[in-house]
């Protein structure tokens, strides 16, 4: 069996290759289906997301594309929908909710920016409180859902992205434990699935999946299926631990989606 990945992002938002590109490698890869997620747009200055202006020509290219290459490969017409982003005007096949983004005192902080700008704004925002910061995130995470109505959560645990190169979170601490509890209370019993994202292990920054391999087995003991993504940003990580990552979650009894088709 061959996995693929629905959580891919393209020269449209933040990533290095073509759409076309993306799709021909997947097909390389013996990949049957793909799903695009690129960027949605903000109303605020960002560098990674897809411009309102662009949303046409995104979803034209693609629907194209699909078109191309409907005998070789499936293609998904999604995005990766933020929290603080504009309501969608139009229908994608799916849509991945994700938190990048704290609101604090009128400033909105990137939680993907890099350990060290983390660790600033925690300093500068909340007074070096970084539970105060996990628990500001867990809050929109818990929210997610219900402001995106997404199929899929996209990366649960984002805010632990660079623990692993500089650990300033302890995620036994029970103030995290009880925001990851608070958020994953009301996700649960949502429609979406979970995604375990293997894009920060490619990129360098961790060494396992999101979430945690203990948010993994509470979000398990609910019943719900996983989809297994690697947020790839480029050809050479399409399919980038996907298999492994499978495997651990099959070894354990948990159910993972081998298709789109299955929750939509």
């Amino acid at each position: 069996m061959s996995l693929s990945t629905y959580h891919l992002h393209t020269t449209f938002s933040d990533g290095k290759n073509t759409a076309e590109e993306m799709i021909k490698q997947a097909i390389a890869l013996g990949c049957t289906e793909i799903g695009f997620s690129d960027h949605s747009p903000f109303d605020f200055e960002c560098s990674w997301d897809i411009k309102k202006e662009r949303i046409s020509e995104y979803v034209s290219t693609l629907t194209a594309l699909k078109e191309k290459y409907k005998d070789k490969i499936k293609v998904y017409i999604g995005i990766e929908q933020d929290y603080f982003s504009p309501e969608i005007s139009w229908k994608p096949d799916y849509i991945i909710g994700s938190v990048h983004y704290v609101l604090k005192d009128g400033a909105y902080l990137d939680v993907d920016i890099s350990a060290e700008g983390v660790k600033k704004n925690i300093d500068k925002y909340y007074g070096g409180d970084v539970y105060a910061y996990c628990e500001d995130y867990y809050k929109l995470v818990a929210d997610v859902y219900n402001k995106t109505k997404c199929d899929i959560i996209g990366h649960f645990d984002l805010v632990t992205k660079f623990n692993e190169v500089m650990p300033i979170i302890d995620t036994s601490n029970p103030r995290y434990v009880n925001a990851v509890n608070m958020a994953l209370e009301g996700l649960l019993s949502s429609d979406a699935i979970f995604e375990l994202n293997t894009g920060a292990i490619s990129r360098g920054y961790r060494t396992s999946p999101y979430p945690s391999n203990e948010i993994v087995d509470k979000i398990a003991k609910s019943g719900k299926k996983f989809v297994v993504n690697s947020d790839t940003h480029s050809t050479d990580s399409i399919a980038f631990m996907l298999d492994k990552t499978a495997e651990a979650l099959a070894k354990k009894g948990y159910e993972y989606i081998t298709s789109l088709d299955e929750i939509l």
